[in-house]
């Protein structure tokens, strides 16, 4: 086997080999790494994050970013609470919680498309502003007291699977199903790689804008939905941070911060990672600021490979043009 042809897969396959090896050695470092209880805490812990990913990847893949994820799940916890303090059912309120945060993705997506904002400066204006907004709604405190029925999306189980990771996989099928098969699928590939081809071949480049926008903001809403019914309490600060471990999932999952590149299938073994990473830290009781720190080196690792991969790929087509 040349040496290229190593490369080559790495290049493809490195993403699970490095999930292996963090599998291999926290489970070597900790009895309890790979029981099966512990085994489904990671998957239930990685299903917020998971669920974002998805509409995380789509805003990606055009060339985009959506730094108001996590924000948009707070929102959504604070207010599905308050809404069902208020006597409304947890149905109708999860639904009016999800119309609203699809809103917000299009809110993003107007500002880009017709105010002309980079998307970077748009989400994080609005990821600062809906977190003041969670603080409003709730005046800083805990919502509780909502029905307990509500409980389990989150803590529930069928057929002995935790709710939140079917949920997980639903959202990931679905998700590949319709970037994959789908003519939008091939067109948000598009935008991501050529806007400009897009537009002359006859793509409304505005409206699959607004479109992946709007998913991420339902999905980040679904998302939300899932924490609250988690932790059974709406918090303001919900989903603080969120962010940067959806980013970081994605971009670990191979999808390229240009744009253009990309499958939800490493995405998902990017989400594992985080969630490998962040269970075997804490099960290693390695301080909580050191996790920061290790998760920011993560993702400028996985950007950095991200841009030599793309100079490479330049590189190779100058020299097929020459």
């Amino acid at each position: 086997m040349n040496k290229q042809r190593i490369k080559d897969i790495f290049n493809s396959y490195g993403i699970v080999m490095v999930l292996i090896v963090l599998v291999i050695f926290f489970g070597a470092t900790s009895s309890k790494f790979l029981t099966m209880s512990n085994i489904f805490n990671i998957l239930r812990q990685v299903s917020i994050v998971g669920i974002a990913a998805v509409g995380m990847t789509f805003v990606l893949i055009t060339g985009g970013i959506d730094l108001s994820v996590g924000s948009i799940i707070g929102v959504a916890g604070v207010g599905a609470a308050k809404l069902m303090l208020s006597g409304v059912s947890p149905i109708v309120a999860c639904i009016i919680m999800l119309v609203i945060t699809t809103l917000l993705g299009m809110f993003n997506a107007f500002c880009i498309n017709k105010l002309l904002i980079p998307p970077l400066i748009v989400t994080l204006a609005t990821m600062g502003s809906l977190r003041g907004l969670a603080y409003l709604i709730t005046g800083g405190l805990p919502v509780f007291g909502f029905d307990t029925s509500f409980a389990k999306l989150g803590q529930g189980t069928t057929y002995g699977i935790p709710t939140p990771i079917l949920v997980m996989i639903a959202v990931f099928i679905v998700g590949m199903i319709f970037i994959s098969k789908t003519r939008y699928g091939r067109y948000i590939y598009g935008l991501g790689g050529n806007e400009e081809a897009s537009r002359l071949s006859g793509i409304n480049t505005n409206t699959i804008r607004l479109l992946v926008y709007s998913i991420s903001g339902f999905l980040s809403g679904v998302a939300g939905l899932v924490l609250l019914s988690r932790i059974n309490s709406g918090q303001p600060n919900g989903g603080s941070g969120y962010e940067m471990d959806v980013i970081t999932a994605v971009v670990l999952g191979g999808v390229s911060i240009n744009g253009g590149e990309g499958k939800l299938g490493f995405v998902i073994v990017g989400v594992l990672i985080m969630g490998v990473l962040t269970t075997g830290m804490i099960m290693l009781n390695v301080n909580d600021y050191l996790q920061q720190v290790v998760k920011g080196f993560v993702l400028i690792i996985a950007v950095g490979f991200d841009r030599l991969n793309q100079a490479q790929k330049n590189k190779i087509v100058a020299t097929i043009n020459e």
